[in-house]
């Protein structure tokens, strides 16, 4: 019997339904900005936080009590992808995500590992057959595992490394083999718990090299998807290489990765960074390293990643603005990195939680898009920055301080402040949302 027996796939029935599992706002085939809404969201469930989470936190262990639980073995594995994909059929969601570990069942050894995940991968692919549902990305579990207490590809032993660099390449030809549009590295234990034995530069060093190989390795078998890596702060590391998109950005002109690689965006981490989602959108556009995002929120009153699903139209709106602005999300997609809360134990609760989570990124969507076509935070913006179109301007940016210097000492330079307009301009993105 399927763990989500009696529950019908999900339907748009409007604002006005009074159903717990239904669409109120997230309508796929309705268009915006001439492109369905399906198309500018790729929404993608995360097997992790769906199938493999179990309830834990740091102070106590699962609560949930699924089927298959009861086992480690491909048996167990299987049955855990019948439910996820049961799920996809019920969402119609056009993606999913996965990391190795999520899938496969541990092996006593690399070579059973990789037998155990090859296996799956094929059960996945059959159970893809015939349905909508993609692989949006792979990526591999470095971090769980008590060999990557240290890191991975920065560990001080090289045999983690060579572990690590085997795990990806394998993940790398899974996702391939699977038709995945983007290849995901997350650094979750790529950092440091204290300097006192810690070598920085031999550290980054390799780092550097492990993702050099890994955009080498996409050449080499013809991937054609995107290489991402995920900033995140902290958490479970004192201080983490990968800690936003500025310093993820630095990395990755260091090693002369910056147009082979993009970035993965999680509201989650942007909050733990000390920066808003938007800022880290926009930054990642700025610099034209936007790839693709993971949605969920953080607890405000809460120190650490507690990945909830969605909830805040307003900050999911200025989300979207800003990828709208930057063309949309190419091969990348809205990824829900979010779990149920411990005490949220039915399969009803799976289902709603991603029900809601894609009304609220649908209806952010609608007002982000009705922001644009206004163009009013726009038109702000082109006035704020006036002055710089004036041939003054321009000149000064081509001269240099000596020439500037004279121009203000000759006089008509006297520059008075300008109101920043950010309460009108609050005010004024709340009219959409």
């Amino acid at each position: 019997m399927s763990y989500f027996a009696d529950i019908a796939p999900l339907t748009y029935e409007g604002p006005d339904s009074g159903s717990d599992l239904c669409y109120r706002h997230y309508n796929p085939d309705e268009m915006v900005m001439g492109k369905r809404m399906e198309d500018h969201l790729r929404f993608a469930v995360a097997w992790w936080h769906s199938f493999a989470w179990e309830g834990g936190d740091p102070f106590g262990g699962p609560t949930f009590l699924r089927p298959w639980q009861a086992g480690s073995d491909l048996d167990h594995a299987m049955a855990k992808a019948d439910a996820a994909f049961d799920l996809f059929d019920i969402l119609g969601q056009p993606y999913f995500c996965w990391h190795d570990a999520d899938i496969r069942p541990e092996g006593a050894t690399f070579a059973e590992s990789l037998s155990n995940f090859e296996a799956i991968v094929d059960y996945c692919l059959a159970k893809m057959d015939g349905r909508k549902v993609q692989l949006l990305w792979g990526t591999a579990n470095m971090f769980s595992h008590r060999r990557f207490m240290s890191g991975a590809s920065t560990n001080p032993d090289p045999d983690v490394f060579a572990w690590s660099a085997a795990t990806v390449k394998a993940c790398m030809d899974a996702t391939m083999k699977m038709g995945g549009q983007n290849y995901v590295l997350w650094g979750g234990r790529e950092g440091y718990e204290t300097l006192l034995n810690t070598d920085l530069g031999r550290e980054m060093d390799q780092m550097g090299r492990f993702l050099s190989m890994v955009v080498d390795y996409k050449h080499k078998i013809g991937f054609k998807g995107t290489i991402l890596v995920e900033p995140k702060p902290q958490e479970p590391s004192k201080h983490q290489y990968d800690y936003d998109v500025a310093t993820c950005y630095g990395f990755l002109q260091r090693y002369g990765l910056e147009g082979e690689v993009k970035l993965n965006l999680e509201q989650g981490h942007a909050i733990l960074a000390g920066h808003s989602f938007e800022h880290e959108i926009a930054l990642a556009s700025a610099l034209g390293v936007l790839g693709s995002i993971d949605m969920n929120r953080n607890d405000y009153q809460s120190g650490w990643d507690t990945d909830q699903f969605p909830n805040n139209v307003p900050e999911v709106a200025l989300a979207y603005y800003y990828i709208l602005k930057a063309g949309g999300l190419g091969t990348g997609g809205t990824n829900f990195d979010a779990k149920l809360r411990r005490q949220s134990l039915d399969p009803v609760d799976l289902v709603a939680g991603h029900a809601g989570g894609m009304d609220v990124c649908a209806r952010g969507l609608k007002a982000a898009a009705a922001m644009v076509e206004d163009g009013g935070l726009e038109a702000a913006l082109s006035d704020r920055y006036a002055g710089w179109q004036t041939p003054e301007a321009q000149a000064m940016l081509d001269g240099d301080l000596g020439s500037i210097f004279d121009r203000v000492m000759a006089g008509g330079v006297d520059p008075q402040p300008r109101s920043g307009r950010q309460e009108i301009l609050e005010n004024y993105v709340n009219r959409f949302v």
